[in-house]
C-alpha cells in the first residue's frame, strides 16, 4: 500500500506516519531524510545530490524521483508513506508516472485538514522540557506546577524559534501557494480522503486507519 499524507506544517503528518510505520510496517520516505542520506552515501545518485546541494541549488524533481526509486527497489514491508513529496503538480505527475512504470499505484491520499487559526494557536503554545523533552502547551497541557516539568522536575523549557505566529503564517502561505493545488488534483483522480488534523492523536490515527482499511 502506497499513500501520501497532505497537510500544512504542524498538521501532525510526522506523528501519523510514525504510527503507520509502527503498526503496519510501512516505510516512510521523507524527502529531506533521503537527500541528507544520499549526500553522504557515496553512490552515483548521492554524488549528484551532493554536487547540487554543495552549489546551493535545489535538487531537481528527476533526482528526487530517482532517490525514491532506489528506496523502493527490493524493499519489503507494508508499503510506502510519501512525506514531503510531491509538493507541486509537476511532482505529482512524475510520481504517478514512476509508480506506473513499476506496476505500483497510490492507494490513498489523505489530507489532514486543519483550521488555520486553531493550528496557529496549537503550535505557538508548544514548549518542551530542555532536560527530558516532555512536550507541553500553554492552554491545553500546562505543567501541573508553573515552571516545573511534571516528568523530571526540570525548570528549563524551550520553544522552537519558528513556533511563532508570524513564522507559522509564512509557512502556511508557502504551503497554500505551492502544495494545496494537490488537493484538487487528487480529488479529481478520486484518491483524496479527508481527516480532521486537529483532533487528538488517537482520533486522527483511527480515521487514517479507517481510510486505509477500505483502500
Amino acid at each position: 500500500m502506497n499513500i501520501i499524507l497532505l497537510g500544512p506544517p504542524g498538521a501532525g503528518k510526522v506523528t501519523q506516519a510514525k504510527i503507520l510505520v509502527d503498526e503496519r510496517g510501512m516505510i516512510q520516505l521523507s524527502t529531506g531524510d533521503m537527500l541528507r542520506e544520499a549526500k553522504t552515501s557515496g553512490t552515483e545518485m548521492g554524488h549528484r545530490v551532493a554536487e547540487v546541494m554543495n552549489r546551493g541549488q535545489l535538487v531537481t524533481d528527476e533526482i528526487v524521483i530517482g532517490l525514491i526509486e532506489e528506496k523502493m527497489a527490493g524493499a519489503t514491508g507494508g508499503g510506502f508513506i510519501f512525506d514531503g513529496f510531491p509538493r507541486t503538480l509537476a511532482q505529482a505527475d512524475a510520481l504517478g508516472a514512476m509508480l506506473a512504470r513499476h506496476g505500483e499505484k497510490l492507494d490513498a491520499v489523505i489530507e489532514m485538514r486543519v483550521d488555520d487559526a486553531a493550528l496557529v494557536a496549537r503550535i505557538t503554545g508548544r514548549f518542551t522540557c530542555a532536560t527530558c523533552g516532555a512536550v507541553y502547551h500553554d492552554q491545553t497541557k500546562p505543567t501541573a506546577k508553573a515552571g516545573v516539568c511534571d516528568v523530571c522536575g526540570g525548570t528549563h523549557f524551550l520553544r522552537r524559534a519558528d513556533d511563532n505566529a508570524d513564522a507559522l503564517k509564512q509557512r502556511l502561505m508557502e504551503y497554500y501557494k505551492k502544495t494545496s493545488p494537490l488537493i484538487g488534483y487528487y480529488y479529481a483522480k478520486g484518491s483524496l480522503e479527508v481527516v480532521d488534523g486537529l483532533a487528538d492523536i488517537g482520533a486522527v490515527s483511527a480515521a487514517v486507519r479507517k481510510v486505509l482499511d477500505k483502500a
